[in-house]
């Protein structure tokens, strides 16, 4: 299966009146501009060795991470010197104007990912706050959307592992550009199949992105969630599940569980941290359906701690996640999914059964 083919974005991004091809040659020059500066610049390569990431200060492609210097205008300088125009440079992204409308870089001071189109053309970046970064910075930020950019339509890591993908192997989905390069790495010398991870890239998932990651060839094997074990990583999983299976599942859906505060490009760092995360993405995953089920009830006790402490909590919990039973993709898993959920709640099979049954009466009574 080929690459899904790019949409561009509608009249309302920058950059339209614009030759897309220039633009992109424009991306393409800072990519190298960004590399050639990552070759000097001894913290973000430190940062980068720091988590398990040093082969992308040596190893060029196919991801040429590079670095944004600190310079309020050292890549827009560069770019007009080589014939880039100042329309093409914030059209591209690259640039903008600051209050006194002077022309400034857009990334300063960050490691930058480049983003690539279906063709893999480099259309824009995702850029990492650099190690020196003080408090109030945001961590993450990627290009403005363009003529050549829309970040809803993209998945990074798609371009460059298309030989990965091409061959089945597992899509994973991850939070950050981070996630993707440490899974990459996990498999760099195993030798047989395993995992590609991609990341939505400043959005949350989008109903687009779904779609490209439903249409994979290896997504009929399954796909699986990874994301930090937080709050907002509980809502990212809750969100894939809602968006993956409609309008139906291409295969299994999985969610690989981490320790708190942990994500795939932490447990890299880690003695035989490759290993582990392989088996977290592949041996160990579990259902994802499951997983939902979980967080539906940790909402439930955050919002109600004593919620579980007698039979009246344990039936209202009971009312709130028989729901999911009827999300499941076969009789064989809402059995286990039923079973979670007395597990869960400490309520009989009979008082699941019950309440199963009078919500499918009542949704079919439902107007």
């Amino acid at each position: 299966m080929g690459a899904p083919r790019l949409t561009l974005p509608s009249s309302s991004t920058r950059g339209l009146g614009l030759d897309s091809e220039r633009l992109i040659a424009a991306v393409e020059a800072a990519v190298t501009y960004y590399r050639d500066q990552l070759a000097h610049a001894d913290g973000p390569r430190a940062y980068l060795i720091s988590r398990g990431l040093g082969v992308l200060t040596e190893r060029e492609w196919p991801w040429r991470v590079g670095y944004a210097p600190a310079g309020r205008t050292w890549l827009t300088r560069h770019l007009r010197a080589v014939g880039f125009s100042d329309d093409e440079l914030v059209g591209a992204g690259l640039s903008r104007r600051d209050r006194a409308g002077r022309l400034i870089d857009m990334f300063r001071d960050r490691i930058v990912f480049p983003v690539r189109d279906p063709a893999g053309h480099a259309v824009a970046f995702l850029g990492r706050a650099g190690p020196g970064a003080g408090d109030g910075v945001p961590k993450y930020i990627n290009s403005p959307e363009s003529a050549i950019y829309d970040k809803g339509r993209l998945l990074f890591g798609m371009a460059e592992q298309q030989d990965r993908l091409d061959a089945r192997w597992t899509p994973v989905l991850v939070e950050g550009p981070a996630d993707v390069l440490a899974v990459w790495l996990s498999y760099a010398k195993s030798g047989r199949p395993g995992a590609a991870a991609l990341a939505p890239g400043g959005t949350m998932l989008t109903d687009q992105q779904a779609g490209m990651l439903r249409e994979l060839p290896g997504a009929a094997e399954g796909i699986v969630a990874a994301f930090d074990a937080d709050p907002a990583g509980r809502d990212a999983v809750d969100r894939a599940w809602r968006l993956l299976r409609h309008p139906r599942p291409p295969g299994p859906l999985f969610v690989a569980d981490f320790a708190a505060s942990a994500d795939p490009a932490d447990l890299l760092r880690r003695p035989h941290g490759r290993a582990q995360l392989r088996a977290a993405l592949q041996r160990q995953a579990r259902p994802m359906l499951d997983a939902v089920v979980d967080h539906r009830l940790a909402r439930l006790v955050e919002r109600h701690p004593r919620l579980l402490e007698d039979i009246d909590g344990r039936c209202a919990a009971v009312r709130a996640l028989v729901p999911l039973l009827y999300e499941a993709a076969s009789s064989d898993e809402a059995v286990r999914v039923g079973r979670r959920i007395v597990e869960l709640t400490a309520v009989g099979v009979d008082t699941v059964a019950i309440t199963a049954l009078t919500h499918l009466i009542e949704a079919l009574h439902r107007p």
